[in-house]
């Protein structure tokens, strides 16, 4: 297994328990498959807490502290990384999301979290909690757009999205918050950010119609796949499991429409938001 990449501690708790982590183990002397086998898990499980693809549960934090002798630290510090601005079911996915080298995801019914405008996630963040106060909103809508900040590089992480055109037709917070939003999308693929392909309503029966689906790739731990439903969300890293989803996506994409169509029709719709809003 390749060696863990550098971590800026400064990024996350979790970030700085993995950087911890590494180190503590390289000064016992100990690869990961050799701590995995005492913690009875495997080398890729520790990989991952060095990553910070994978959360720190307390029992292991307690194990850590005893095999490595580094007395409560893990214990005590795996509370605080454990703390996110993001929703329960999926904390552990964006900060997943945070260290992938590549995501892939198939957008069924909005338009991905990822390429949101604030306008958008704001609307969005209202409808799922409508009689939340306004203070509240606002934390989710900056917690989502303080997650697109992974497009400050200008090379990683590779996103490639398949959004449904139910997705684009879905007139979330208006005709003109509709057009901000699907001409932010078309700046990013125009920057070659992203790349954005549009599964159409002509395109019939397809794979993933029972929900959406994302698939994350990272430089020192294995691929997972996450599934989100109403207010649930789930994260695996089962082998079978991920391969069976990689398929699913290749199929969407060969039913989606090409990436170059796909630009012009959103760049269409923009233009038709944006009349309707301004005739």
């Amino acid at each position: 297994m390749p060696g863990p990449r550098d971590l800026d501690p400064s990024s996350s708790p979790r970030a700085l328990l993995g950087a911890e982590l590494r180190h503590a183990r390289e000064k016992a002397g100990l690869s990961q498959e050799e701590l995995g086998q005492r913690l009875f898990v495997s080398g890729s499980f520790i990989g991952q807490l060095e990553a910070g693809t994978r959360r720190m549960q307390p029992e292991y934090a307690r194990m850590l502290d005893e095999v490595l002798g580094t007395d409560d630290f893990f214990a005590r510090n795996c509370r605080a990384a454990a703390k996110s601005r993001y929703p329960q079911h999926f904390a552990e996915a964006a900060e997943a999301e945070a260290v992938a080298t590549a995501i892939r995801e198939y957008a069924p019914m909005l338009i991905p979290g990822l390429l949101q405008t604030p306008a958008y996630a704001r609307a969005v963040c209202r409808a799922y909690r409508p009689t939340a106060p306004e203070g509240e909103i606002d934390e989710l809508v900056a917690a989502r757009v303080e997650r697109a900040r992974i497009f400050d590089d200008p090379t990683e992480p590779l996103l490639w999205a398949v959004i449904d055109e139910a997705a684009l037709r879905r007139v979330t917070g208006g005709s003109e918050v509709m057009a901000q939003a699907l001409k932010h999308v078309v700046g990013l693929v125009r920057r070659n950010r992203v790349i954005v392909q549009v599964l159409p309503f002509d395109a019939g029966a397809h794979p993933a119609m029972e929900g959406s689906l994302k698939l994350m790739d990272f430089e020192d731990a294995p691929p997972r796949v996450y599934f989100e439903g109403v207010g649930t969300g789930r994260l695996e890293d089962d082998p079978a499991t991920v391969k069976h989803q990689r398929l699913t996506y290749e199929l969407l994409t060969a039913c989606a429409r090409s990436p170059e169509n796909s630009l012009a029709l959103i760049e269409a719709m923009a233009q038709d938001y944006a009349h309707e809003e301004h005739p």
